[in-house]
């Protein structure tokens, strides 16, 4: 014995533009939420952290390595605003380390506020042949300025 076929029920499919009760009319699109334009990391500049030791070394083979790419050299260092940049300067003062890392003069740390253990953010501009080390103060600074919270929406 075999059970009779079951026809399969199928709704029809509404026309492009027909209303309910099949009244005609325009159909209308739901608005489309626009997707904010994330910024990308630009392609010429490098980023990391590293820790400071107590003698002013911040060491980071890829940062130091992008710095040394374009050959060794004499560097300048300066700082001001918890930042210490070092430029390659043919007539600087100190000179670019055979080890991948960077000595910050203990001047330049006090200046910036720069202690024994600290983090710091590194920034390598390969095109200026600079490097740039900002005291995480610095970037907690530029992280406020930029949050997208409200401060009166916070709990104290």
């Amino acid at each position: 014995m075999t059970a009779p076929l079951i026809v399969p029920l199928i709704p029809r499919r509404a026309r492009p533009g027909a209303r309910e009760h099949g009244r005609p009319g325009t159909a209308r699109r739901l608005p489309m939420a626009a997707a904010p334009e994330v910024p990308a990391v630009p392609d010429d500049v490098v980023y990391g952290f590293r820790r400071m030791d107590e003698s002013g070394r911040v060491g980071d083979r890829a940062m130091i390595g992008a710095l040394l790419a374009a050959g060794g050299g004499r560097l300048t260092l300066t700082a001001a605003g918890g930042v210490v940049i070092a430029r390659r300067d043919p007539a600087g003062m100190g000179t670019m380390p055979s080890k991948p890392y960077l000595v910050i003069p203990a001047a330049l740390r006090r200046r910036c506020g720069l202690r024994p253990g600290d983090r710091v953010l590194l920034a390598v501009f390969p095109a200026d042949d600079a490097l740039a080390a900002y005291s995480f103060a610095v970037v907690d600074q530029a992280l406020r300025a930029h949050t997208p919270v409200a401060d009166e929406g916070r709990r104290p």
